[in-house]
């Protein structure tokens, strides 16, 4: 019924997506994984995941929201937040 994504899936999603355009294993990215430090990803990298996950979730992320994602966990967290916010608008 609801078109809510489970963590696993927001995860893998996001790692799928690094793995792709980084160049890195997918093993090699989990949770506690970090953009800059562990991924050596750069600011367009980060853009192009903000991006995406913009329009595959309907999520919107602002500059200041997406500058206090330092970790994989942290996306997921902010998908599935952002996410069921909008999943369970009833009254």
């Amino acid at each position: 019924m609801t078109t809510a994504q489970t963590r696993e899936q927001v995860f893998a999603l996001i790692q799928a997506h690094l793995a792709d355009e980084l160049d890195v294993q997918p093993t090699a990215i989990a949770d506690g994984t970090r953009f800059k430090e562990d991924l050596e990803a750069d600011s367009l990298d980060l853009y192009t995941l903000v991006q995406e996950l913009e329009d595959t979730y309907g999520v919107s992320m602002s500059d200041e929201q997406a500058a206090r994602i330092l970790t994989v966990g942290q996306a997921v967290e902010f998908v599935l937040a952002h996410q069921h916010g909008a999943a369970d608008g009833r009254a």
